[in-house]
């Protein structure tokens, strides 16, 4: 597939470099404020852990109107001794520019790995712009598994307050390990590192124009590297903390936007998960420790209330998706006090199969399928919340374990309905 997102000055600059060891490539959208601390802690952490590796750091961007590629040109670590350094560093050029194709972070994704080919990298890495925690240290833990362990692919694991996260806790993990046998923790985390040899794969794939290259590119590029045979591993990087998310922002359109790009990847990879039975641990790097973590505000409530109304508005769509049976059990909730309300595991993880099974028979247009999903999405995530409130984070991270085995041993129920829909 020939390289056509990137401009003529870009090319220019690729020829200058010639080749590198290390690609970081930075995908921003108006993101001045927090994108030179970003660029600072990666110059800080290839000059620490890679300084005989010839590096470029890769600024693509959507578009900015607030000078987040003039930001990223002026970003630089004027004092090497600050962070103990006093041998000679490879020069880090950088490449900064506003990608082409699609508006989404998959198209600069595209960009970054089209500059990773090019220049012949060994090994790249990609990090969000909006990033306050990023440290020098996740340079050598997202990168070195790759140059020196002989891994293609490592997914980061944070240490995340225990109501953040709550899609890739409730679906996207316990769904993408019990279909492909990985303990990948973090599938949609935001901050990998992955080889050259697996960045000229991803581009070779056929899903550029497609709403993969809009919202769907990191599921996409755990689920590709796991569902190819790439060696894959994880590393701790700490806390995550970034630029909270718009709280009015539409739940349902990032809900579908999640979903049906892990429901798509089900259809493309169906002969692989279909005969996974159980899952094994991924290598992880990094020392573990704790962390101070920004508390995240919850309301229950009116999360029951939108869960109780979907059971009004939806009654038809969730009794052809769910069976009477299960529906009878969803009604069953909707009867329950706010302080009594708990959403069985057993009955959270037929839904979630029960939704994969209805996209994949085409039941209903994908985005109505999807976010019809949503009221249950909230009645489940306010049972969790409801249950976890006074445990600590260790203890709610062994009812998410709960739910994952849930979703391993329930697995036949999904492959035998999907094969009745061959």
């Amino acid at each position: 597939m020939n390289a056509v997102t990137l401009r003529p000055d870009v090319h220019e600059q690729i020829g200058q470099i010639g080749s590198v060891d290390i690609v970081v490539g930075i995908p921003s959208f108006n993101n001045a404020r927090t994108i030179g601390h970003v660029v600072r802690a990666i110059q800080a952490g290839l000059a620490k852990y890679f300084p005989s590796h010839r590096a470029v750091i890769v600024n693509s961007d959507g578009g900015s109107s607030d000078g987040t590629i003039d930001v990223v040109h002026k970003s630089s670590l004027e004092d090497f001794n600050a962070i103990l350094l006093h041998h000679r560093v490879e020069p880090i050029s950088k490449i900064a520019f506003p990608y082409a194709g699609i508006p989404g972070k998959g198209s600069a994704f595209r960009s970054i790995f089209e500059i990773a080919r090019a220049l012949d990298a060994k090994a790249c890495a990609v990090v969000d712009s909006d990033l306050r925690s990023i440290t020098p240290e996740w340079v050598e833990l997202l990168l070195k598994p790759v140059l020196e362990g002989g891994f293609d692919y490592v997914a980061p694991l944070y240490h995340r307050h225990k109501f953040d996260g709550t899609i890739t806790n409730s679906i996207v993990y316990p769904l993408t390990r019990a279909l492909y046998g990985k303990r990948v923790r973090q599938p949609i985390g935001g901050d990998f590192g992955f080889s050259g040899e697996l960045a000229r794969f991803y581009l070779n794939q056929d899903v550029w124009e497609s709403d993969v290259a809009r919202f769907g590119i990191d599921i996409w590029m755990t689920t590709t590297a796991i569902a190819n045979g790439f060696k894959v591993a994880q590393s701790f990087l700490g806390a995550k903390i970034h630029d909270a998310k718009d709280p009015g922002a539409d739940l349902s359109s990032m809900l579908y936007q999640v979903v049906s790009a892990t429901f798509e990847l089900m259809e493309s990879h169906s002969e692989v998960w279909m005969p996974i039975r159980g899952s094994e641990p991924a290598t992880t790097f990094g020392f573990e420790y704790t962390v101070g973590l920004e508390h995240v505000n919850v309301n229950t409530a009116r999360m029951l209330n939108l869960f109780r109304e979907g059971l009004k508005n939806l009654r038809e769509i969730w009794l052809g998706i769910l069976g009477a049976g299960d529906f009878r059990e969803v009604e069953r909730l909707g009867n329950l006090s706010d302080n009594e309300f708990c959403f069985p595991i057993g009955l959270w993880t037929r839904v979630i199969y029960d939704y994969a099974i209805a996209f994949h028979q085409k039941k209903l247009p994908a985005e109505h399928l999807i976010k019809s999903l949503t009221p249950l999405y909230l009645g489940k995530t306010a049972s969790f919340i409801l249950l976890a409130q006074d445990m600590e984070g260790a203890e709610a991270e062994a009812e998410i374990e709960k739910l994952c085995m849930e979703f391993e041993s329930n697995k036949d129920y999904l492959v035998t309905s999907w094969k009745q829909f061959q």
